[in-house]
């Protein structure tokens, strides 16, 4: 059966959601709420495959503690400033 483009799109939303890790949820969940249906099929495909990577990864590479591989460098780094922009006090 082919996943329809709104069952991935929901599929991807609660995968941002219900990572692992409650710190990786409420960078991932928001982000994809404010982004995912505006992301064309090579931005959605970035996403897809950050989607898999570990969330020690992924904490480690948001932190800025290691470097992301390339492809999902750009992608990643958006996020990341979303997250800080919604979760780092102001002041």
């Amino acid at each position: 059966m082919v996943e329809t483009a709104e069952a991935r799109l929901k599929r991807m939303g609660m995968r941002s959601w219900r990572r692992g890790t409650k710190e990786m949820d409420l960078i991932l969940g928001p982000w994809a709420d404010a982004h995912l249906g505006t992301l064309d099929a090579a931005r959605l495909e970035v996403y897809e495959a950050l989607l898999a990577e570990n969330d020690q990864d992924l904490m480690a590479w948001v932190f800025g503690q290691a470097e992301p591989p390339a492809p999902i460098a750009g992608l990643l780094a958006e996020i990341a400033a979303f997250a800080r922009a919604r979760l780092v006090p102001k002041g």
